[in-house]
C-alpha cells in the first residue's frame, strides 16, 4: 500500500551549520493518527515544514501521497490541509473573507455552505465581519482549523492544533478527528499535550534534538510506563 507519509533520511541544517534533523526515517500509512513529540527546538516544526513542501531538506527525500515534496511542493499543499504552529490569517480580511479566499484558491465546490458550516462548528458567526487582526489568539486559532478543514482534504498536518482553545473547542475538535480518521482521513500531528494526543494517535514518534528516539504504537512508546506523558520524560532524559 502506498503510504500517506514516507521519509527517508531527512536532514535539515541550517546556514551556521545548526543541525535541525538528522536522517528522519518515518512512515505514516493511511488512515492513520501519528502523533509527533519533542522537547522544544527538537525538529518537530522544521520536519512538519519539510514533509508540507515549505522548506526544502538538506539531504534525504519525503513523498506525501505518493507525490514527491522537494519536486512538487505545490501539488503537496494542493492536497493536504494545514494548521501552522502559530495561528496567522492574513490581518487585513475578516473572517468570512479569509475562509472564502481559502476557498477560492483551493477550488472548493459548494464553498459558501462549507463556510457558513465551520463559522457555525467553532461559532464564529458573530464575527465573519471582523478583521483578523481584532481576533483573540483562539479565535484566529478555530480560523485557521476552518480553513484546513474546508476542502476535506485525505490528509491533515497539524502543529500544536489545540494549544490556543478552550476545553469547550479541544474537545470538538479532538470529536471531529476521531470521525475524520473513521472516514479514513490521514493526521499527522505535532503536540506538547501529551494528554489529548494519547486518547488520539494509533502511533507516535519521539524527537530529541533531531533524531527519532522511540517511535511505535502507543503500548510500544510507552512500554513499562503508566502513560505517554511519564515514558516522554524518560525518553527525553527528563524523569
Amino acid at each position: 500500500m502506498l503510504a500517506a507519509i514516507e521519509a527517508r533520511g531527512v536532514t535539515k541544517v541550517f546556514s551556521g551549520n545548526k543541525v535541525a534533523l538528522q536522517g528522519i526515517d518515518l512512515r505514516v500509512e493511511p488512515g492513520e493518527f501519528f502523533g509527533l513529540f519533542g522537547p522544544n527546538g527538537a525538529g518537530k516544526t522544521t520536519l512538519l515544514k519539510i514533509l508540507t513542501g515549505q522548506l526544502q531538506p538538506t539531504a534525504g527525500s519525503a513523498s506525501v501521497l505518493g507525490i514527491d515534496v522537494a519536486r512538487s511542493p505545490l501539488q503537496v499543499k494542493a492536497a493536504i490541509g494545514i494548521v501552522p504552529e502559530v495561528e496567522s490569517p492574513p490581518s487585513y480580511l475578516t473572517s468570512y473573507e479569509y475562509l472564502y479566499f481559502v476557498g477560492r484558491v483551493r477550488g472548493v465546490s459548494g464553498l459558501e455552505k462549507r463556510i457558513v458550516s465551520w463559522l457555525d462548528f467553532f461559532e464564529l458567526d458573530g464575527m465573519r465581519s471582523t478583521l483578523c487582526k481584532d481576533l483573540s489568539k483562539g479565535t484566529r486559532q478555530k480560523l485557521m482549523l476552518g480553513a484546513a478543514f474546508l476542502h476535506e482534504p485525505k490528509l491533515l498536518f497539524l502543529d500544536e492544533p489545540f494549544i490556543n482553545l478552550d476545553p469547550i473547542f479541544q474537545r470538538r475538535v479532538k470529536d471531529w478527528l476521531l470521525e475524520y480518521r473513521a472516514r479514513g482521513g490521514t493526521v499527522f500531528m505535532g503536540s506538547h499535550l501529551l494528554e489529548i494526543a494519547e486518547k488520539l494517535a494509533t502511533r507516535v514518534a519521539v524527537i530529541k534534538e533531531g533524531r527519532v528516539i522511540a517511535a511505535g504504537s502507543l503500548a510500544e512508546v510507552r512500554g513499562r510506563y503508566a502513560d505517554l506523558e511519564t515514558a516522554f520524560l524518560h525518553l527525553v532524559g527528563r524523569p
